[in-house]
């Protein structure tokens, strides 16, 4: 049986001695495959999370794995794992088309398919675009090569609507086509009831639900009696519920 992509043994983790603990999950597996929406309240720890597995923060080997190596210590990762969001401050003078002719071993197909779906000028010069623009490049080149694992952190923040339903299409096709994985952390629910296949609810630090979306009763009721956008409307209650306790 194959490991999974992200296993999450045990964290305890704080930025400074002796902080309280930002993140404490004993538990948390993503499998080959699965689109994971990574929801919860401003600081519960969605960004912390991604970081992490995206070895951006020291951890113990044996807490934070993916596939089945190290996310912080293991440099093997890096063709594998892809983080994407937070700020992209690359304003010098220089095209796009000039930063894409100099990346290597490239399917020219896939990359002008992004360009399209993306709708990136190559004439842009990056330090004149605006900051929806720049999004786009910075999707862009993280989605130049397929990834195995894809951590996105509010990607789709800066994109239009057909923007972002383009990039979520594209999505699903690696996640179907390649077996990419993805853990996604938004505010933005539109077109997510169909599109997650799986969901994680973090209440200050930690993981109140883990579950795939057709097994959370609460929002099986809702999509029976036909309510509109149930997915938002079910985090929409979590949220509003925990921020009173």
């Amino acid at each position: 049986m194959s490991k999974p992509v992200v296993e999450v043994r045990n964290l305890r983790f704080h930025y400074r001695p002796g902080q309280a603990d930002v993140l404490e999950l004993d538990q948390l597996e993503l499998e080959a495959g699965q689109r994971c929406l990574l929801v919860g309240a401003n600081g519960a720890g969605k960004t912390t999370l991604l970081r992490l597995l995206g070895g951006k923060h020291m951890i113990a080997p044996e807490v934070a794995q993916v596939l089945g190596r190290s996310a912080f210590h293991d440099t093997s990762l890096a063709g594998d794992v892809e983080l994407l969001g937070g700020s992209f401050p690359f304003e010098v003078d220089v095209r796009v088309g000039s930063l894409l002719d100099g990346e290597r071993n490239v399917d020219p197909a896939r990359r002008d398919e992004l360009v399209r779906l993306l709708e990136v000028d190559r004439d842009w010069h990056m330090h004149q675009i605006s900051d929806g623009q720049r999004r786009r490049v910075q999707i862009l080149l993280g989605l130049l090569r397929p990834s195995r694992l894809l951590l996105l952190d509010e990607v789709t923040t800066d994109l239009d609507l057909l923007a972002r339903g383009d990039l979520l299409a594209f999505l699903r096709q690696e996640s179907e086509t390649h077996g990419t994985t993805i853990f996604y952390a938004t505010h933005i629910f539109d077109a997510l009831d169909e599109w997650a296949t799986h969901l994680v609810y973090l209440i200050r630090g930690h993981v109140a639900v883990f579950a795939a979306l057709d097994e959370i009763p609460e929002l099986t009721r809702l999509r029976d009696v036909g309510t509109s956008a149930p997915l938002l409307r079910l985090v929409d209650r979590w949220l509003r519920r925990d921020a009173r306790r």
